[in-house]
């Protein structure tokens, strides 16, 4: 029996990110597993320091994506996104009475990994996105449709 053919994955690395794994982890768990657009939406709220730098690192591989495989960059979902530790520089800070404190400068190798979304989710959600908008009327207007009796009503009980 032919196997499957695996789906074409790309991915981006960023080496020596002046941040820490665990803190960067912490932005990754967000990102892993959404759609690119929601990912950018996700990283420019983000308040912490490592989402400017996870966010290039999206950046570059939907452009990977786009330029090397003929991908369509919103089409794309992390498939997976991790942080590996680098290397850490030890530094040293002078305290009283001549001792000294080490100061440990952790980095880190950050790493996404993007993959065509299943068609059936991208028409799924292209449907609820459709039924949202045509559900979607201003208050005014669903009220106005009631009759002026049951309102009435309503504001009796």
């Amino acid at each position: 029996m032919a196997a499957a053919p695996e789906p074409i994955t790309v991915r981006a690395q960023a080496k020596y990110v002046g941040v820490s794994a665990r803190k960067a982890r912490v932005v990754l768990e967000h990102v892993r597993g959404r759609t690119v657009p929601e990912a950018r939406t996700v990283l420019a709220f983000t308040q912490r320091a490592a989402a400017r730098d996870i966010e290039k690192v999206l950046r570059s591989a939907v452009s990977n994506a786009e330029a090397n495989h003929g991908l369509i960059g919103d089409e794309l979902v992390v498939h997976a996104a991790y942080a590996d530790e680098g290397p850490t520089l030890k530094r040293w800070r002078a305290r009283a009475r001549g001792r000294v404190n080490r100061i440990r400068k952790r980095s880190c190798h950050v790493t996404v990994i993007l993959a065509p979304a299943a068609r059936e989710s991208l028409e799924g959600r292209r449907r609820v996105r459709a039924a949202e908008q045509k559900t979607d009327k201003p208050a005014s207007e669903a009220s106005a449709s009631k009759p002026k009796a049951s309102r009435r009503k309503e504001a009796a009980v």
